[in-house]
């Protein structure tokens, strides 16, 4: 499956979420996400320095897609924002555990 049609049907599936939303995530399983006009997935693998979390966003099918890449030892956290809107996506890591979080406006 092309990342295109991956964000498409991300895309679809994220229909029925509502504006904040939370999720444990288990490694090498992908969540759609989206960050305002932005939709994609998340997923991580355990690597020796701590979770490798991969994000891929894009607008549209036809959008370029970009893609985050952090490694997060246990109490970081990600934080992914666009100046253009309101939405934020926050990962964290918990010990053993990663969240997956859409919420409202950023504060600084």
């Amino acid at each position: 499956m092309s990342i295109r049609s991956t964000i498409l049907a991300a895309t679809f599936s994220l229909a029925s979420l509502g504006a904040a939303h939370a999720s444990t995530l288990r490694p090498i399983e992908g969540q759609s996400v989206r960050l305002g006009d932005l939709a994609g997935i998340v997923y991580y693998t355990v690597e020796r320095d701590g979770y490798r979390v991969v994000t891929t966003l894009a607008e549209g099918a036809a959008g370029t897609p970009i893609r985050f890449v952090s490694v997060l030892a246990p109490g970081q956290r990600a934080l992914l924002s666009t100046p253009n809107q309101a939405d934020a996506l926050e990962i964290s890591r918990s010990g053993d555990g990663l969240t997956v979080r859409t919420s409202g406006p950023v504060s600084n």
